[in-house]
């Protein structure tokens, strides 16, 4: 009688407690977080590549990816606005300058205007 495909799996890939081809589970190290009194963000306007729509662009903020989804979380709903965070960097749609510097400040950034 043939075997089950299951049963050729099994032997196949060890799914048995004792398997040596584990990979191994690293912890990932935390980097402890920058307070936000000893970071500058800078605040720009941007349009390029957006056909002619503006966009605010968050940069230099430094800590975890975590962090800065939590922080874009926090501004996209203050602004009432969509955006996104990419490499280090948040977009919040619309031109949001004056108000984002402000909410940085209260959050106790130190917050640089780029450009007019």
């Amino acid at each position: 009688m043939e075997q089950d495909w299951k049963d050729k799996l099994g032997k196949a890939f060890s799914v048995s407690p004792d398997s040596q081809n584990e990979p191994e589970h690293h912890e990932q190290e935390q980097t402890p977080s920058i307070p936000a009194n000893k970071q500058t963000l800078y605040v720009e306007l941007d349009k390029k590549g957006r056909k002619g729509k503006s966009a605010t662009l968050i940069t230099g903020f430094e800590g975890t990816d975590d962090e800065l989804k939590e922080l874009a979380r926090m501004l996209k709903t203050q602004c009432g606005v969509g955006g996104s965070t990419r490499d280090g960097e948040i977009l919040i749609q619309g031109n949001f300058r004056d108000k984002i510097m402000g909410i940085l400040k209260e959050q106790g950034f130190k917050v640089k205007r780029i450009g007019g």
